[in-house]
């Protein structure tokens, strides 16, 4: 029996086989045009930006010495030395602190207002103007708890002066004397008697007749409503 012969299938390359199936070639990326309009603007804005940022810096950078509270200050006492200390802050144009520089041009005067501890000083905040004004008499007055207010005296504050009746006055047959006088400084009240010494100015006429009363103790404070702030 005789094996019918299959054809082999044709050899794919080499010379004699059948010719290759083309390929198309890639195609070729077109380059992208660079616009010399567009890169001078990108540069410029970066250096502008690069520019600015330094501005920023040295301007947030620049810091200037100023005054700044060291201990509290009432108002109307004088300012000393040890009252003060230096900082270093970035000036803000709101802001009118005095200069480190210009210490000594406040050393000697008094606070206007109480001053606080950790704050800046500003020029607004310091005068050289005395509570004492011409005339006037400065009178010293021992005081109980019981004979001032627990609050309210400070520099500056207007006050009367009350005359308190002895064992053998009758505060009811006739209203009690009075002497109009302003606080020119508050002591620091004895701890286990909580008197206090204010010092007050009042008319040269009046002095004398409150220091006598002062020193028998028959005096006590008044403070009024809109007698200061």
């Amino acid at each position: 029996m005789s094996r019918t012969k299959t054809a082999a299938p044709p050899v794919q390359g080499g010379s004699g086989g059948s010719a290759h199936t083309p390929v198309a070639p890639p195609r070729a990326l077109k380059q992208r045009r660079r616009r010399p309009a567009l890169i001078a603007l990108s540069l410029a804005l970066t250096a502008a930006g690069g520019l600015s940022g330094a501005v920023l810096f040295t301007a947030t950078g620049e810091r200037t010495e100023v005054l700044a509270i060291a201990r509290e200050v009432p108002a109307g006492e004088v300012i000393e030395e040890s009252d003060l200390t230096e900082a270093s802050i970035s000036l803000d144009p709101a802001l009118k602190p005095v200069k480190a520089a210009d210490r000594q041009s406040v050393v000697g005067k008094r606070a206007a207002v109480e001053l606080t501890p950790g704050s800046l000083l500003a020029r607004d905040q310091v005068t050289d103007k005395s509570l004492l004004a011409q005339g006037d008499t400065l009178v010293g007055i021992s005081l109980k708890p019981s004979q001032r207010p627990t609050s309210g005296l400070f520099p500056g504050r207007k006050v009367l002066i009350v005359s308190t009746p002895g064992q053998d006055e009758d505060v009811a047959s006739a209203p009690p004397q009075t002497i109009a006088a302003t606080v020119v400084s508050v002591g620091k009240a004895a701890d286990a008697t909580g008197i206090v010494t204010v010092d007050v100015a009042v008319p040269a006429t009046d002095g004398p007749p409150l220091a006598a009363r002062a020193a028998t103790g028959r005096v006590a404070i008044v403070v009024k409503s809109g007698s200061g702030s």
